[in-house]
């Protein structure tokens, strides 16, 4: 079933390398998509076993081995079997809270990436593990959900454009690596235009749902900072990298991601600061306001309290008070009430109280 999700504490007390799915089930069945390509060929189909998947190591085409959908505990068994997978590793796909990171194990590299999509309100983002294990003249590569991030690659595999389908293994996993560095990109615009309505909220109409939405969106920038410090350390270790796997023309396009990756930091780093001014404008905005009430209120105050006195005064059960017995002595004394609350006001006036 669709939408169940398993915390981490489904593991507790389990030994390591106990393949248990934690995260999100999104798909009833597990897809798998494979691509086989060279310089003249290419070819896609899906299959429904690994079993014959992995090419032959003296082919010189390069296979790439997409499975969409994590909850099938069997088939990464196998996968592991196939592909010669440590279940230390196989634990890792399937524990899909990772942070960014790369391991070595000689004849093949395993990586962790993390992308994010918008949530179906829009209103916040939702992560998603890319697992990825990179070897001579294959990859595979592993998501909770089917979706269209490495679209554009597969385009170009098919169209046969650029140098993809002239490089290896490596090149794939470089573009596969960074079309999800450039997905940071449109997410940081998304979130830049949220920042900018949140502006101008700010500015015209501060409400508590203004101030909710700051908060919003510091702890998505702080789960944004989360994956993508990581990130960059990864992919500047893949270009320091002194694995045969990964081979001396490619390493200048692992380091041209690590600069896109410091470019993702920057602008996180810059609306992070942008979204902390913006409290402090809230809460400024909000103090200047109470304090303007609270003037208000004290004008007010002021003004009744000879108000007050003399009505108290008046009001006194006294039999003997000689303004009583005047015929004029209630209109006498409505002019002098309004006579001091008039020069009160232009007193205020004048210090630019009111």
């Amino acid at each position: 079933m669709t939408g169940v999700t398993k915390k981490r504490s489904a593991k507790a007390g389990l030994p390591p390398g106990s393949l248990v799915h934690i995260g999100q089930r999104h798909r009833e069945r597990v897809q798998i998509v494979r691509l086989r390509y060279d310089a003249a060929h290419f070819g896609e189909d899906r299959i429904d076993a690994l079993a014959g998947a992995l090419p032959e190591p003296a082919r010189p085409d390069v296979t790439w081995i997409r499975i969409d959908g994590l909850q099938d505990i069997a088939l990464l068994e196998q996968a592991g079997e196939i592909f010669g997978l440590h279940p230390l590793t196989l634990e890792d796909i399937l524990n899909t809270e990772q942070r960014p990171k790369s391991e070595d194990h000689g004849d093949h590299i395993f990586i962790v990436l993390r992308i994010f999509h918008e949530s179906a309100s829009g209103d916040c983002l939702v992560p998603e593990q890319i697992s990825i294990v990179l070897g001579s003249n294959w990859l595979l590569s592993l998501q909770e959900k089917e979706g269209s991030l490495f679209d554009p690659v597969r385009e170009r595999l098919r169209s046969g454009r650029g140098r993809l389908r002239q490089e290896g293994s490596d090149y794939l996993a470089h573009a596969l690596i960074d079309s999800i560095v450039d997905s940071y990109f449109a997410v940081l615009e998304r979130l830049g235009e949220r920042i900018e309505t949140i502006e101008e909220d700010l500015i015209s109409r501060p409400s508590p749902a203004t101030l909710q939405a700051i908060q919003t969106l510091k702890r998505e920038m702080l789960l944004l900072r989360k994956s993508v410090w990581p990130l960059r350390e990864m992919i500047g270790g893949l270009g320091r990298s002194d694995s045969p796997l990964i081979r001396e023309s490619s390493v200048l396009y692992f380091r041209d991601i690590y600069d896109h990756a410091v470019q993702v930091i920057d602008t996180i780093e810059t609306y992070r600061d942008m979204l902390s001014g913006m409290l402090d404008i809230y809460l400024s905005s909000i103090s200047n306001r109470m304090n303007e009430i609270m003037k208000v209120l004290t004008i007010i105050a002021t003004v009744f309290m000879p108000l007050t006195f003399l009505a108290g005064v008046y009001g006194m059960n006294f039999k003997v008070m000689p303004e009583l017995e005047w015929p004029w002595g209630y209109f006498a004394l409505w002019g002098v009430m309004v006579l001091i609350a008039a020069a009160m006001l232009m007193v205020f006036k004048r210090k630019k109280w009111l």
